[in-house]
């Protein structure tokens, strides 16, 4: 089965694919980017956005999808643009594949450290060791793409509880 996971943004969208073989074996596939010019419009941005997700969607072609909750701490306003690029991934996503599933950032720290406030670095070293890659994937944002992707493939068998309705 071949899990794709997401970590939504505007600037950067991470993205990890992994492979999830019957014996339970995770094996990667690739992961990386989608970046947005940062000196046009809201518009273009979620175009380009948009335009990137159908590329890894058809190159990789998942059988599910999960993608990371935005979790807000301070400030609301700086969310908001983040907020609508999620909404252009769940929609891409979900248009491709209706298996798709969400998880908070706790309970992807915790389903791949065993600790819910685990830091990034933590998580890095983590993600990095359980698919057994020969360097930190980079930028941060593709590895917690990946986070999610293992996240998801560890806490599957309860889809049930975290798929779209």
């Amino acid at each position: 089965m071949t899990i794709l996971g997401i970590d939504p943004g505007l600037g950067l969208m991470g993205y990890g694919a992994i492979e999830k073989l019957k014996n339970g074996t995770l094996v990667p596939i690739d992961y990386g980017v989608v970046e947005t010019p940062k000196d046009e419009p809201l518009p273009v941005r979620l175009a380009v956005l948009e335009k990137g997700i159908n590329m890894i969607l058809e190159k990789f072609r998942p059988d599910e999808i999960a993608v990371e909750e935005l979790f807000f701490v301070n400030n609301i306003t700086t969310g908001i643009p983040v907020a609508h690029a999620r909404g252009v991934t769940l929609l891409t996503c979900y248009k491709y594949c209706q298996k798709l599933y969400e998880y908070t950032p706790g309970q992807v720290k915790q389903a791949i450290t065993g600790y819910g406030n685990a830091d990034k670095g933590q998580m890095i070293r983590v993600v990095t060791a359980m698919l057994r890659l020969k360097a930190k994937p980079r930028p941060d944002d593709a590895a917690d793409g990946l986070a999610v992707a293992i996240c998801h493939a560890n806490t599957s068998r309860f889809s049930g509880e975290f798929g779209i309705k």
